[in-house]
């Protein structure tokens, strides 16, 4: 349970702080690259468990934001 807790403080930790450095200069595909990357690094987290999960759903996840977000 403790291990759980310490990957869901650390996923929590890290959307903060992409959040508070601000998004204000990136277009609209580099935002939505983050968000995917935020989102896919989470359920990373939760479904595959351990640092090598979160990086691969963040990998994931930043590939389909941006490639969902590409000017046609």
């Amino acid at each position: 349970m403790k291990t759980t807790w310490k990957y869901s403080f650390s996923v929590m930790s890290i959307a903060v702080l992409i959040a508070l450095s601000g998004c204000s200069g990136m277009n609209r595909q580099d935002q939505a690259t983050v968000g995917g990357a935020v989102v896919g690094g989470a359920a990373g987290a939760v479904l595959g468990g351990g640092v090598l999960g979160t990086a691969a759903g963040a990998a994931v996840g930043g590939v389909i934001g941006h490639e969902v977000t590409k000017p046609r």
